[in-house]
């Protein structure tokens, strides 16, 4: 059997992992990681299959954008938020003015990560990732994050037995990856340490900010904001590969849900996350620098508007097709098969709705006659089955 970080281990043993973590040592040592802590870090470390159950049955369901909406930004979360705003206001009066990113974005992104510090996750982080990268679907991504968190212990930020977090490896307030920790991760308080464990949220709050800073948030500047469109609008232009200035899209008949024309906020898009029956937004380049700490659609709104409703917004205003559901993961690489056996070229069939699986449903329905809004549906998959 390989040992090496890609390995696929269709079912993992006790035994197995004994042996991928005495091949792994080595390896770990070539990178800085010294004999003592290595073996200091694995000391009563053991293959746990419950981190590979999760890892291999994610993705099968994914909640629609509405109903992920509905949990994510909650009347109770909005009120945890405001309660939160108010108990750490001169920390994050302090973390605002040293990184230039405003207080509720923060929050928010700590909102969604744990709950507001109240499930941070309490798995043995070194037996997770170990676990995962034995495993072998992602073995060099796993192996990559084990190396950064045996560097973070090493370096003296926290025990190994206190390190915990997700089943996937993500720690702390904020949930972030080890490797995402060693770039952004700061010692806020002063006391030597990055601390994101603690139940002191200062350093994890100040670090998501310094994260949020580098990766392009500009302070002033909306992330998007809920539009209207005129029946007349060519969904053609939604979608990251149009930018227009808030100006130009005005010209376009694009409004506020008040009616009034947005303010300018850099080049912007319009995006449909649920197709041409839900909710419109315009989206500025602050979506990117949240995008850079989870690229999913739905948690860049969650986060913006979790933000915006701890400020006072109101709600979203369009409906959503709630009786929609969404595709499974089977369907959804169904879906992609489909495509591009008619034709439209989806890039490949990995049961991911990226930009070129869009374009793809885009082309399917304009070719048949329908809204070209790219919105992967059921409906979409019955009309490809024919």
């Amino acid at each position: 059997m390989s040992t090496g970080p890609e390995a696929l281990i269709t079912v993992g043993s006790e035994a197995g992992f004994d042996r991928w973590v005495e091949a792994f040592r080595p390896r770990a040592l070539a990178r800085g990681i010294s004999e003592a802590l290595f073996d200091r870090a694995f000391r009563g470390v053991t293959y746990d299959p419950y981190v590979v159950e999760k890892d291999r049955n994610q993705g099968e369901f994914v909640k629609p954008i509405w109903d992920y909406l509905d949990k994510a930004v909650s009347d109770e979360r909005v009120a945890n938020g405001r309660k939160a705003l108010k108990k750490y206001a001169r920390l994050l009066k302090q973390i605002e003015a040293a990184y230039g990113v405003e207080k509720e974005i923060v929050v928010a992104v700590w909102g969604l990560e744990s709950s507001y510090g109240a499930n941070r996750g309490n798995r043995p982080l070194i037996q997770s990732l170990a676990t995962l990268a034995y495993d072998g679907r992602r073995g060099s991504f796993f192996e990559s994050q084990l190396i950064a968190a045996l560097k973070i212990i090493q370096a003296g930020n926290v025990a190994p037995d206190d390190m915990t977090g997700s089943w996937a490896g993500a720690m702390g307030h904020t949930q972030f990856i080890p490797t995402s920790y060693l770039a952004f991760a700061v010692d806020f308080t002063g006391d030597g340490k990055r601390d994101i464990w603690s139940d002191d949220p200062s350093d994890a709050l100040a670090s998501t900010a310094a994260y949020l800073a580098k990766s392009g948030w500009r302070k002033g500047v909306r992330w998007g904001t809920e539009v209207q469109l005129p029946s007349d609008f060519n969904v053609d232009l939604t979608g990251d590969g149009v930018k227009k200035s808030a100006a130009d899209w005005a010209a376009l008949g694009v409004r506020d849900m008040g009616g009034k024309v947005v303010k300018e906020g850099g080049a912007a898009s319009i995006l449909l996350p649920a197709g041409a029956r839900g909710a419109a937004f315009m989206i500025f380049p602050n979506f990117r620098a949240i995008e850079r700490y989870n690229a999913a659609d739905a948690y860049v709104i969650a986060v913006g508007h979790l933000a915006d409703r701890l400020k006072g917004g109101a709600p979203i205003k369009a409906q959503w097709p709630r009786e929609d559901r969404a595709l499974t993961l089977t369907e959804r690489v169904e879906l992609q098969e489909r495509l591009t056996q008619a034709g439209f070229d989806t890039g490949g069939a990995d049961g991911k709705i990226g930009p070129k699986t869009i374009a793809a449903v885009k082309s399917f329905q304009r070719a048949i006659g329908m809204i070209p809004d790219g919105y992967a549906s059921l409906d979409i998959l019955k009309r490809l089955r024919g």
